[in-house]
């Protein structure tokens, strides 16, 4: 496998935290060897073939031969991002290839001798001026007697960047999955490395965004990343166990993003520097998107200030607020502190300090995210915007069963 190597040498550096769910994130930055230093991306093996056979002509949607030959049908779609998650990137061009049904790469007469380590189901994609793309193809299994996961590469090309690098997308529906993360971690190279399913009829759809340099090594900021609070939209949510005080699962420790996570969510985190008036506002306005919205939003509010903490007092005032404000759907909940490891409230790297943060999430992964907004019909519409604009075309649709 192209990168096994570099994951190993990644792995070895990085520290990691692990979640409720298994989940890992890393808290030190990537390294890599001295001659890659100046490379965006630290290098990637096998990317340059992305360059034998390249059309004239790129489309923004490709279909390869695993679309009518293959197993299982798979669309692979998304838009790409700049680094900031928000801004659309055009002219980007995503190769990608992946393995058959018996997990080979496996070739045919039009496969060009150059490429035979990535066979016939190659293809590429250019993203259009929204940033959108689409790849038809067959989902790739894994590879015969080995404990590696199913996966996908993709080598991408930007316009302005000298070089390519790679991102690798697994499936969270694969079994060998989880072991794979266990031993390798997370790299979440420019947007999750996780793919999750829905069906369209027999048809596999996965929704992925591409946010160009997130996690890639050397890469030269075209914008600044809005870190005061949150991660990086196009990183995952991460679960944690708050107390529910209000709401839908009030006197439990529901996980939001376990239990829910196949929505699409919003969460409206509070700190230290919290004024009660206005988060009233926010709280008020946020039930109503989630009753005009029920089908398929769910909201929470995350009380973390660390001042005077007591669970008692902090579970009555939660309550009263809930009472007090008629709410119908959102759920009201509260852990110690943001940097509470308990409750794994601490993977979601919020500060405390700012006034807010509002992290909408779809399918479990961060899809935008606010700091410091005032309760005002400006920002309500913000948000409203934000939610329409980030809802998936294929929200109704089922997650496949499994055994």
């Amino acid at each position: 496998m192209r990168q096994l190597i570099q994951f190993g040498f990644f792995v070895f550096l990085f520290s990691s935290l692990t979640g409720c769910n298994g989940q890992t994130k890393t808290n030190q930055p990537t390294q890599i060897p001295n001659s890659k230093k100046e490379i965006v991306g630290g290098g990637c093996e096998g990317c340059e073939l992305m360059y034998v056979g390249m059309p004239e002509k790129i489309l923004p949607e490709h279909t390869s031969i695993g679309w009518t030959e293959g197993k299982q049908k798979l669309i692979l779609t998304g838009r790409v991002y700049q680094l900031d998650g928000k801004t659309p990137a055009q002219n980007v061009i995503i190769y990608y290839w992946h393995t058959d049904a018996k997990g080979l790469y496996s070739l045919n007469s039009e496969t060009p001798k150059e490429v035979k380590e990535h066979g016939k189901l190659r293809g590429w994609v250019m993203s259009d001026e929204n940033g959108n793309y689409s790849i038809k193809t067959s989902r790739p299994a894994a590879y015969p007697s080995q404990d590696i996961a199913q996966h996908i590469h993709l080598s991408i090309k930007e316009p302005e960047i000298k070089n390519e690098y790679y991102a690798d997308l697994y499936f969270d529906d694969d079994a060998l999955y989880l072991k794979h993360k266990k031993k390798y971690g997370i790299l979440d190279r420019a947007g999750t490395e996780i793919l999750r399913i829905v069906l369209d009829d027999k048809i596999q759809i996965a929704e992925h965004n591409i946010i160009l340099g997130l996690n890639i090594p050397n890469y030269p900021a075209k914008s600044k990343m809005d870190n005061k609070s949150g991660l990086n939209i196009g990183e995952d949510q991460p679960s944690f166990i708050p107390f529910h005080a209000f709401g839908p699962d009030k006197g439990t420790r529901t996980c939001p993003v376990c239990k829910y996570g196949r929505y699409h969510g919003i969460v409206y985190f509070v700190g230290d520097n919290h004024n009660w008036d206005e988060t009233k506002k926010w709280l008020k306005y946020l039930d109503n998107e989630s009753i005009a919205r029920d089908k398929y939003l769910k909201a929470y509010f995350v009380f973390g200030s660390s001042k005077g903490y007591n669970k008692q007092a902090r579970q009555t005032v939660l309550e009263n607020i809930g009472n007090e404000l008629g709410l119908q759907k959102i759920a009201l909940t509260y852990v110690p502190s943001f940097t509470d490891t308990e409750s794994e409230i601490n993977l979601n790297n919020i500060n405390a300090t700012v006034e807010n943060t509002f992290i909408i999430y779809r399918h479990r992964t961060i899809v935008d995210k606010y700091v410091n907004l005032k309760p005002t019909t400006e920002n309500f519409m913000t948000i409203s915007s934000a939610l329409n604009k980030t809802k998936s075309n294929y929200v109704e649709l089922p997650e496949p069963t499994h055994e």
